[in-house]
């Protein structure tokens, strides 16, 4: 009975070893999603190829599926600048210790060769911890039509 006793502690002590690690909390997930969001705002190409997975999938506001370097390159194409603009009705969903989702809404100005432009964007980023970083793996868009007026 004694050897039972003595085991006992180290039973406890391995079952705790598989417990499962907290789901990543809120404050990280708009941290990560924030510091994605300016590096696409800001056109830091640099930023962007540590915040990108290599195996990324962007799916477009107009279907496509793009991959790291095509979401990239439309980020950062020449005669293309973003005004800073702030995401709304955001979203964060935690999917266990290492990774989540940020989303929301976003109303995007800018110029593209020199034309003025504005689109309004539903967006879902999914991030995920790798080798200790937090990566975006999975980007959907979703532009979203200006309403109509009344007739």
């Amino acid at each position: 009975m004694r050897i039972f006793h003595a085991f006992l502690p180290l039973a406890f002590l391995a079952l705790g070893a598989f417990a499962p690690a907290p789901d990543v909390d809120q404050a990280t997930l708009r941290s990560v999603a924030d510091r994605f969001d300016r590096a696409q705002l800001t056109q830091d190409r640099a930023a962007l190829e540590r915040l990108i997975a290599d195996d990324l999938i962007l799916i477009g506001s107009n279907g496509t599926r793009q991959n790291k370097r095509q979401f990239i390159e439309g980020f950062v194409a020449p005669g293309l600048h973003f005004e800073m603009a702030t995401p709304t009705d955001r979203y964060f969903i935690p999917l266990g210790p290492d990774a989540g989702i940020a989303g929301g809404d976003i109303v995007l100005h800018g110029t593209s060769d020199g034309t003025p432009f504005t689109t309004r964007l539903r967006f879902s980023d999914t991030f995920r911890r790798i080798n200790g970083e937090w990566l975006a793996v999975h980007v959907e868009a979703t532009r979203v039509p200006e309403p109509r007026p009344a007739q």
